[in-house]
This record gives C-alpha cells, structure tokens and sequence, in this order.
C-alpha cells in the first residue's frame, strides 16, 4: 500500500478506514522509534518491517521523524486502533479472527470480553509455548491451528521483534486475509493492562503514561529515544548537506 517513504520504510499515511480486508493477503505492522532502533541491529527484524504491506506509525517519534524529513504530517495508529478497526470489519462481514500468542488464561479473557462485544465474529486462540525461538514442529502446529479454524483475520501477540519475525518467515504458508501483528494490544483486550485514557492519548502523550505504568518500557524509552532523536538529526543534516 502506498505511503511515505523513510529509507526503506513505506510508512502508512492515509486513514484508517482505508484498509480493506480482501482476497488478497495483507501484512500489518507498526513501526515506533524504539523497533527503528532495534531494526538497525536485528536485519531480521528490519527486513520484516521493510516487507510490510501496511507499517502504521505507532509513536510519536516516527510522526516527528516523517515531520522533519519529508515535511509531511501524519497521525499515529496504534495497535489498538487498527485492531478495533478490524473487528468492526470482521463483525459486519462475519469473519474468523483468531489469536495467536500470550498465555491461555489472557486468552480465556479475550475470548469472553469481545464475544460479547462481537456476536457476529468466530473467534479462535492459541497460545504457544513460551520460547525465544520456535522449533520448526513449533511453527508447523501453530499455523495448523491458524488454517484449520478458517482464519480470515490473524492477530499475533508474541511481542516485537519476535512476532514479526515469525510472520515474516512463515506467512506464505498461513492462509488468512491479513495477518496484524500487534504484541501488547492483547493485554489491553484482556484488561491485565489499561491503556491510555483517551485525553492523554488525544495529546500525543501515551508513550509518557505508559513509562509511567511499566517500568519495562521506562527503561526501553531511556535507551532508545536519545539513539532514534539522534538518528533524526544525522538523516535531516546528511539530507540538508546533500543539497
């Protein structure tokens, strides 16, 4: 899908609704300052990024660096947004949508939160086992799994980079729509995590509530927003020195 360029990022520009879900297979990722970092180190990663059908801008710091080198404004989409978005498709339309990832019991509550929510929607779940990488037997049960419920929608919360590395590797035999990978967002279905209020969020200020809730993400902002801050300025002063 076409968007804006930021090297070899396509980054999504357009709005949301714009998404369809059709025959074709569509690969959604997001992209925020810190997986950029990461990305610059993990080729794997990085490649699974660049190969996205749809990279939505999930951070601040991505609508700023598409700001200062393009001069283009854009709007983050989180996660969540995009997933909402494609439960409501999937609800007019009577799709499957299954859940790959996360333990049985944040699964158990998924399942009963938007059953109720989404009556018109199959919903399927899976939770693999707990590994920093998947055994080839592994992935072959896991994407069983996924085509044998009929899987229109896929959601993989297996957390970044891990998640979207195993779509990379694996998608040309996974037999769904579109395939999200959108990690943390399955906690906030399940409510083992809040989200933002939406005031915060309509401020551009859900990165700093978030390094307020989870002390994992204080010190993964700490690391990467001088590093990505950095970066911007390299790329915005090679690209003015290029002139």
């Amino acid at each position: 899908m076409e968007g804006i360029n930021l090297g070899k990022y396509n980054i999504f520009n357009k709005d949301i609704e714009s998404i369809k879900i059709n025959q074709s297979k569509l690969i959604i990722n997001t992209i925020n300052a810190h997986s950029y970092i990461v990305a610059k180190e993990d080729l794997a990663f990085k490649k699974a990024l660049e190969e996205s059908d749809v990279l939505l801008p999930d951070g601040e710091g991505i609508v700023l660096m598409t700001k200062v080198l393009t001069g283009k404004k854009i709007k983050k989409i989180a996660g969540a947004d995009i997933h909402l978005k494609l439960l409501d498709q999937a609800n007019k339309e009577n799709l499957n949508c299954f859940y790959l990832g996360s333990s049985k019991e944040t699964l158990d509550l998924i399942r009963t939160n938007l059953s109720k929510k989404y009556p018109n929607i199959q919903f399927g779940f899976f939770s693999p086992p707990f590994k920093k990488v998947f055994s080839k037997t592994d992935s072959q049960n896991m994407i069983h799994k996924i085509n044998d419920f009929e899987t229109d929608i896929l959601f993989v919360g297996l957390t970044a980079p891990k998640q979207e590395k195993w779509v990379s590797e694996n998608k040309n035999f996974i037999n769904a729509k579109v395939i999200c990978s959108i990690g943390a967002v399955f906690d906030f279905i399940a409510e083992t995590k809040k989200r933002a209020p939406k005031w915060i969020i309509d401020r551009r200020f859900e990165w700093l509530y978030r390094s307020f809730t989870e002390w994992r993400l204080t010190k993964r902002y700490l690391y990467s927003t001088p590093l990505f801050l950095i970066e911007v300025y390299k790329l915005k002063y090679f690209k003015k020195n290029k002139r």
